[in-house]
């Protein structure tokens, strides 16, 4: 729940995006068998360490995987952020707990209020989404800022 506020904290001009339906973004099983797209770990003092601190996993399926090399993303792609406690001990950062399952989806007619892009942030451990229509808004208010790569952060690396 704590992700889930900071993460519309971190949200501009959410007032200005009208909101995807909530709710209908599906948990993607199987993910960990995706591209995995890239790996990083937030620390304290990072602009977004209080919304999403830790270290992240990117995955794409595989239409995203193709969306990232041509630069636009088709509908049915879907982006996983993976993001876990990153303990850093022992001059080593690891995995700790799983703290959520952030999922963006591409559907340009279900999501079009969104640019096409649907957001669901997943439970850990109960694999239940909990982002309403403005927590969905929040989210693509932020990637707005990302409108020439797709509204996605995440850049493909050889």
């Amino acid at each position: 729940m704590r992700i889930l506020k900071s993460l519309a904290l971190i949200a501009f001009a959410a007032a200005t995006v009208l909101p995807a339906q909530a709710g209908d973004v599906a948990y993607p099983n199987g993910f960990r068998q995706w591209q995995h797209v890239k790996s990083m770990v937030l620390k304290p003092g990072h602009p977004l360490y209080d919304a999403v601190g830790g270290m992240h996993h990117i995955y794409a399926n595989a239409k995203a995987e193709k969306g990232y090399k041509a630069g636009r993303f088709a509908d049915g792609s879907v982006i996983v952020f993976d993001l876990f406690e990153a303990v850093d001990k022992d001059n080593a950062v690891a995995e700790g707990g799983r703290k959520a399952v952030v999922v963006m989806a591409k559907n340009s007619k279900q999501y079009k209020a969104n640019d096409g892009w649907g957001y669901e942030v997943f439970d850990a451990k109960m694999k239940k989404g909990s982002l309403d229509a403005k927590g969905q808004a929040d989210c693509h208010a932020c990637h707005r800022a990302q409108k020439g790569q797709d509204f996605v952060f995440s850049a493909w690396r050889e």
